[in-house]
């Protein structure tokens, strides 16, 4: 190998160190720069609520067990009289994160960090320490406003969650278990994700570490802009475990604005009950592939009712939004302004149709809805049919507790073991639609149940406990 060989051999392993070096930075960001401009943006945050402990079980003479005529009677009222009598009170303190979004000191956090809080004590980043005033606090959306008395402070760059990609670096900020200034990165797991009882917000998912005192605290994009506010984790064991969930900033912005605003927050309603499309529900409807939000019923006299919405509609999109599942529904009408009239595409009896519906505000509690009954009397059980179920008409007292109307529904009595049973009906439910026709009598029912086709997927109505719910059943030969 002559010179010139091992010249050109060593330029070459050159390069390539050049180009793995290259591609490692690619691939892994450098995050001190975005660290050091926003760092001191973000806060702890210390609560302290002052809860009074239980008196001493002899909190009054009264209850001391002691003679009437015992000479330490008197004592002892002194003692209780003088407010000694009691435990002392006991304070609890929690942490959580927060950051900076006005120089003139309003900045936002999760509204569990501040909820029940009677003390709100923020720190920043340069050890200064401000008392806060909870401007509002939302449950709904748990965002949460605070104010301190201070001017010119370090503010964050507010971005936009909806030009995140799945798979894009994300970086928090906070004090998990109150080590404060921390930070993790990761990347977006997925968006718009729906958690139990958590209906308006469409979380952003992320494996960033998040732990206990994280809460509160901002989620960047690599760009240094805000795109939500870490909330909650999914743990067995209290700690971190690789699914961290965010607010994304818009939400939390408009609800902020309102807060800061009206006190309160708004939110728009339609006023039905929704579920999931699932394989044999689409089949059922003739759709191609499970889609959409499948309304299980309309609350009377609501924007739904008015609008021409029936139970058993598949909300196809909303306001030319494609809804891939039912949870992409009530954020979007959570967000819908009061009074916005809002165009629907359903599915309805296998053929799809527009709606106009004016969105109005949801209500601060859902009265119960009165619905009156007449006093059907109840007919003789009918013997199992091919589902293996057996039914009996509703009487008035039946329809008062089930909160069932006049005129519609069958009640499950029994079930035996068949497709029904390994569906999920149970005795006590209602049976209101079949196929997509109102059930009225126990001997519709029946008449439906032999005319269905061997075979053919159809979809049932069920009032049941929890609400009413669609399930598909394949009926079975006779």
């Amino acid at each position: 190998m002559n010179a010139r060989t091992r010249y050109m051999i060593l330029c070459l392993q050159g390069l390539l160190m050049l180009l793995a070096t290259a591609v490692q930075a690619h691939g892994l960001p450098d995050f001190t720069k975005l660290v050091e401009e926003n760092a001191p943006a973000v806060v702890n945050i210390s609560t302290v609520s002052h809860s009074s402990r239980n008196p001493h079980p002899y909190h009054s003479p009264e209850n001391m067990p002691l003679p009437e005529n015992s000479p330490f009677n008197e004592l002892f009222r002194h003692f209780f009289e003088d407010g000694q009598g009691s435990l002392p009170p006991e304070d609890t303190e929690s942490l959580g994160s927060g950051f900076i979004i006005s120089a003139d000191g309003y900045l936002l956090t999760n509204h569990h960090v501040v909820d029940g809080a009677d003390e709100v004590i923020v720190r920043l980043n340069n050890r200064k320490a401000y008392e806060a005033k909870i401007i509002g606090s939302d449950e709904a959306s748990d965002i949460a406003l605070l104010k301190i008395d201070a001017t010119d402070l370090p503010v964050v760059k507010i971005g936009n969650s909806k030009n995140l990609k799945i798979g894009e670096w994300v970086l928090a900020i906070g004090s998990p278990f109150g080590f404060e200034a921390t930070v993790t990165a990761g990347i977006v797991s997925a968006k718009g994700r729906s958690l139990p009882s958590e209906n308006y917000v469409p979380y952003i998912q992320t494996d960033v570490a998040i732990n206990p005192g994280n809460s509160g605290g901002p989620l960047f994009n690599l760009d240094g802009e805000v795109v939500g506010i870490n909330s909650q984790i999914f743990s067995r064991s209290g700690g971190f475990m690789g699914l961290s969930f965010a607010v994304p900033i818009e939400l939390a912005m408009n609800v902020a604005e309102q807060l800061r605003r009206d006190g309160h927050v708004t939110r728009g309603y339609l006023g039905v009950l929704i579920q999931d499309v699932d394989r044999n529900l689409a089949e059922s409807f003739g759709m191609n592939y499970p889609r959409g939000a499948l309304v299980s019923k309309v609350i009377e006299d609501s924007p739904a009712s008015r609008g021409g919405l029936q139970t058993g509609d598949v909300i196809l999109e909303f306001n030319g939004q494609p809804l891939r599942d039912s949870s992409q529904l009530p954020p979007l009408v959570g967000a819908t302004p009061v009074n916005t009239e809002v165009e629907l595409k359903v599915l309805r009896a296998g053929k799809e149709i527009p709606l106009k519906i004016r969105i109005a505000e949801l209500p601060a509690e859902e009265e119960a809805e009165a619905i009156g009954a007449k006093g059907e009397e109840q007919e003789k059980p009918l013997e199992s049919n091919r589902l293996g179920l057996v039914f009996s008409e509703l009487s008035a007292e039946d329809r008062k507790e089930l909160n069932i109307p006049p005129g519609q529904g069958v009640l499950v009595r029994q079930v035996t073991e068949g497709v029904a049973a390994a569906a999920g009906i149970a005795a006590g439910d209602v049976i209101l639609m079949m196929d997509g026709q109102k059930i009225t009598s126990v001997a519709q029912l029946q008449q439906l149940i032999e005319a269905a086709p061997a075979g053919k997927s159809v979809a049932l109505l069920l009032q049941k406990p929890g609400g009413p719910v669609f399930l598909a059943l394949r009926m079975p030969r006779g």
